[in-house]
């Protein structure tokens, strides 16, 4: 049985929110219900700040789920931040930035999803858009690529994929749910685009050596309700 390790991410409390005001480390429920709804174990993996752990924490598992979350910090891209840039965290940044280089060493697989889709190009040398509206395209009209309030068990708007690539078990056409105001600018050398919106924003990523696959959309939304957004993890899980 594969065991897929999720990276965690940290809920900082704050009086009016819960927990007491304590520090939480945490994963979206929906990712474990879909990684053992196709038969994964499930380990969640908690930021550390001693990077030299990180090879024996990647040994423990057989591949890794980046998740979604707070801004990428445009240190990591050398730029100074946008007035549109959101919250972010650094430390989780640069956690996740050496675990991503540490599967890759240890040749294992790896799915980013939203941030962790973002934060992939970034950890290969890419850089970013701080927000949406800063991404110009003449030729075409931009998406809404933040849904909200719409919730992300619904879809809306289509992306192109591939039909060449590892997500060939999609519709060349297909519907994605879009919670996103950051998006790849710059590609990283060692990525390929699989599947782009019809305002030409990257929806998915993935190596040349097909091993480290990025969505922009959220299938953990929709798992259990569109078999395809199950299938990716299907995938992930049993063939990446």
């Amino acid at each position: 049985m594969t065991t897929i390790g999720i990276l965690g991410s940290q809920f900082l409390s704050t009086p009016e929110l819960p927990f007491h005001q304590f520090p939480v480390t945490y994963t979206r429920t929906a990712f474990i219900d879909a990684l053992q709804s196709v038969g994964a174990n499930v380990i969640m993996i908690p930021i550390d700040r001693d990077l030299d752990k990180l090879p024996d924490i990647i040994k423990l598992v057989d591949k890794v789920l980046l998740t979604g979350g707070e801004d990428v910090a445009p240190l990591f891209y050398g730029q100074d931040p946008h007035p549109l840039l959101s919250t972010i965290n650094p430390e989780r940044d640069r956690f996740e930035i050496a675990a991503i280089h540490e599967v890759i060493k240890q040749e294992k697989a790896l799915l980013g999803v939203c941030r962790g889709h973002q934060l992939l190009n970034v950890a290969l040398g890419g850089t970013l858009h701080q927000d949406v509206s800063l991404y110009h395209n003449p030729e075409t009209a931009t998406l809404k690529h933040l849904q909200a309030p719409t919730k992300s068990q619904f879809t809306s708007h289509f992306i192109e994929v591939d039909p060449t690539s590892s997500l060939s078990f999609l519709p060349e056409t297909y519907h994605v749910n879009s919670y996103h105001h950051q998006m790849i600018d710059r590609l990283a050398d060692d990525l390929t685009t699989i599947a782009k919106a019809s305002d030409g924003v990257i929806e998915a990523v993935e190596s040349k050596a097909k091993r480290l696959l990025g969505v922009q959309w959220h299938p953990e939304g929709t798992w259990d309700t569109i078999p395809n957004e199950r299938a990716i993890f299907d995938f992930f899980v049993n063939s990446l």
